[in-house]
């Protein structure tokens, strides 16, 4: 079958292939070791939901340090890519047992220019240029002696500007991934030292932290994996180059080559390695101190943020509270609005005289200079008598009556109430009416 770029692959029917047990799980998919009937070969099959990029770039990929690609499954919903079976597992598995404590300088050299080839061929030889995007102990396995890349399916064909999502696994994540940044090759350079890392210390990336946590420690705090103190210097050196954070400092995997080289004819190198792994009991104390300052750090950063959040939430309900024992009589000139708009509603008849029975209410939260200002600004309108009525602190009706004096009229004024907050910019009226 021919893909979108021009490559092709075999296309290789679901009934064809025989499942055995799940081997662990890749980007997106699950893998099991399988056999696939016609050819009577032992495969690896991840299960996918859909084929998007990954066949098409494993197609166009062929290298020892690659894993090999047999085609893929391309019958619905049975989607799946077929690949050569690690029967040595992975690197990481390896790390994880027991078996790591025999592990010598010149294994892990082998290893790392295994891995460092396999990715300069990705980077610089293959058809198209290919950036891994989760290189990771766990996508390092072992079909014989040497080691080969797998999981391609968080894999893009590279372009000058390549914008990625969001993919990946945090402790093995450069800055600029973890951001959803424009990414160059180097994005890979940075995991390949979290890798060299773990072939070192035999030790799990930030274990203990979660993964947003981790991304929070690296790009927001520049933390990096602890190097311990006697590591030797030329590991040391190459990890952190390919940790730094401007993507352009870091070494392309033709520099990393060299250097493993040199690092490999040093006469020295092999007593320093095989001492350090061998004391391992020395410096293991320096990772967990790490591990423990930065899980303080992230504790004392959940708690300062709940301490914001709380102390914020404060700030609203006195803000509130300012607001309701407010003092400012901004309202007066509208309560003379209304009062000569709205206040007077007269019928006319032959009278010398007229009044008005009204209330005011006023809630003005236990400050009564509130109410007071509100009365000012009535009072030559409204003959008021406070003298019977209490004024209490949580607020206060007043009754009271206005007078208009007329020569040739009389007026049956109809009763109101106007209702106003002391201090508030505004206050409201009802329109009901209590009776002629």
């Amino acid at each position: 079958m021919a893909s979108p770029s021009g490559a092709s692959f075999v296309r290789i029917k679901f009934d064809d292939i025989a499942f055995y047990e799940s081997c662990g799980g890749g980007s997106f998919g699950s893998v099991y070791r399988a056999r696939w009937l016609s050819q009577d070969q032992e495969v690896a099959v991840k299960k996918l939901l859909k084929i998007e990029n990954e066949a098409e770039i494993l197609s166009v990929l062929s290298h020892r340090n690659i894993i090999q690609f047999y085609g893929a499954i391309l019958e619905a919903p049975n989607y799946g890519i077929v690949t050569e079976y690690a029967s040595g597992g992975s690197l990481y598995e390896y790390l994880s047992s027991d078996n790591s404590e025999e592990i010598s300088m010149k294994q892990i050299m082998t290893w790392a220019a295994d891995i460092a080839k396999g990715m300069h061929y990705l980077h610089a030889e293959a058809p198209v240029k290919v950036i891994h995007r989760d290189l990771k102990s766990r996508n390092g396995t072992f079909p014989d002696q040497s080691a080969r890349i797998c999981d391609f399916g968080a894999s893009k064909f590279h372009s000058h500007t390549t914008h990625m999502s969001l993919v990946g696994t945090f402790p093995w994540m450069a800055p600029e991934v973890i951001q959803s940044l424009p990414v160059s090759e180097t994005c890979d350079t940075y995991s390949y030292g979290v890798v060299l890392w773990e072939m070192l210390t035999c030790e799990i990336p930030f274990k203990g932290l979660e993964g947003l946590q981790v991304a929070w420690l690296v790009v927001e705090k520049n933390e990096r994996l602890t190097i311990p103190s006697t590591c030797p210097a030329s590991f040391a050196g190459l990890m952190r180059r390919c940790w730094e954070t401007e993507p352009v400092k870091r070494p392309l995997f033709k520099e990393i080559l060299s250097i493993l080289e040199t690092m490999y004819n040093d006469s020295q190198l092999p007593y320093q390695c095989n001492s350090f792994l061998q004391n391992k009991a020395e410096w293991r104390g320096e990772i967990d101190a790490t591990l423990e300052r930065l899980k303080k750090l992230e504790r004392d950063l959940s708690s300062k943020e709940q301490e914001l959040k709380e102390r914020e939430r404060q700030l609203k309900v006195w803000e509130r509270k300012l607001i309701e024992q407010s003092n400012m009589p901004l309202f007066p000139p509208r309560a003379t609005k209304i009062s000569s708009e709205a206040f007077f509603d007269s019928k006319l008849e032959e009278s010398s005289s007229s009044e008005l029975p009204c209330q005011i209410g006023c809630r003005c939260n236990g400050e009564l200079r509130g109410l007071e200002a509100v009365i000012r600004h009535f009072e030559e309108m409204l003959a008021l008598d406070l003298s019977s009525y209490p004024l209490l602190r949580s607020g206060i009706w007043v009754s009271m009556c206005t007078t208009q004096e007329s020569s040739t009229t009389r007026s049956d004024r109809e009763g109101r109430k106007i209702s106003t907050a002391a201090g508030l910019a505004d206050f409201g009226w009802s329109d009901e009416s209590d009776g002629d």
